[in-house]
């Protein structure tokens, strides 16, 4: 069946606050080689979303302007060369833009079938968070079976992800958010002690709960504000990891003698500049270690709400309002 002409997506005609978004109809991409057309379903959405649609976080030159990094649906166009899935086929995956979309183009390396009994909704709440997890956590700060790591935001979509990657593969966990309630939902994933970062100290209570050691990794979207305390909590050996600057990106002071006395290695990344390559290693790994853990209901996505496709800026403002636990999708059912 052909593709149509025209499709809905949102436009962004100018940058600013979630009210410049608009519904509009342009023309369907067409695939290019090594890409898949996904006819979307669901799409989540993400800080990097917001980032861009403030004018913070630009698309790369060769990326669809159209918001959207990660998506669910149907597979109902093929790029020369793609030979890992036919027409029909149900996926997800990581888009590198354009997912706010009725269609979408996928690389296919960064795409994903869609898990045993998922749909397309569970399905849009998983790419981007366990890409970035996945590939800063366990392939960067190199996180093990035994090992402590304190997870900032634990509430967020890529909290929720990591505690229970986390407590899958054996590692102990503590998470900082903004609530009781937050920290409460933080310990029910997997989390062995919540800390309301509003009136409680993370480094002192990571002190006492580690018998003074710290713990072995950070798992970081704050950035600035929590550097130096962030170096305070690590142990000897440990690893932080900044995936994001909620909390700014330039420390005014920073006191590096913690990073040589306790041999620390300091880490970070984003996913969007990361190679087609880089990103497919990150794919192949997540079908083969995490997929499984999906399938078998020892990790899920927590989803905080889904939103009609005409609601996307209603789905902004709640992001923004950092009210949510788990994550926020798009239904383009």
């Amino acid at each position: 069946m052909p593709l149509p002409s025209e499709m809905r997506y949102v436009d962004l005609p100018s940058f600013g606050g979630p009210e410049v978004m608009r519904l509009a109809t342009g023309p369907v991409p067409l695939p290019r080689a090594g890409e898949l057309i996904v006819k979307v379903e669901a799409a989540g959405v993400n800080r990097p979303d917001v980032a861009q649609r403030s004018g913070n976080y630009p698309a790369p030159r060769d990326a669809s302007p159209i918001l959207g990094l990660e998506v669910a649906g149907t597979v109902v166009a093929l790029g020369d060369g793609v030979t890992d899935f036919r027409i029909g086929d149900r996926v997800c995956g990581l888009a590198n833009g354009g997912g706010y979309a009725q269609y979408c183009a996928l690389p296919a390396g960064q795409a994903l079938p869609l898990p045993n009994g998922y749909d397309a909704v569970k399905a849009a709440a998983l790419p981007e968070t366990f890409f970035t997890v996945w590939a800063n956590l366990f392939q960067m700060a190199g996180l093990t079976e035994g090992e402590t790591v304190l997870i900032h935001g634990g509430s967020s979509g890529i909290g929720t992800t990591a505690i229970q990657l986390a407590k899958a593969f054996g590692a102990e966990i503590y998470v900082t958010a903004g609530s009781a309630e937050k920290c409460r939902a933080c310990e029910r994933l997997g989390a062995r002690r919540g800390i309301n970062y509003r009136d409680e100290d993370f480094v002192e209570i990571i002190k006492a709960e580690t018998g003074g050691k710290g713990v072995d990794v950070i798992l970081d979207m704050i950035g600035a504000s929590y550097f130096n305390r962030n170096l305070s909590a690590l142990g000897k050996d440990g690893c932080l990891s900044i995936i994001a600057f909620l909390g700014g990106a330039v420390a005014e002071t920073v006191n590096l003698t913690p990073i040589m006395v306790k041999r620390l290695t300091v880490t970070g990344s984003t996913m969007r500049p990361r190679t087609a390559e880089e990103k497919r290693a990150i794919r192949d790994e997540l079908r083969d270690q995490v997929w499984p853990l999906l399938e078998e209901g020892a990790v899920a996505p927590v989803i905080h709400a889904v939103l009609p496709f005409d609601q996307v800026v209603e789905a902004h403002r709640l992001m923004e309002t950092s009210s949510h636990i788990g994550k926020i999708v798009l239904d383009l059912r």
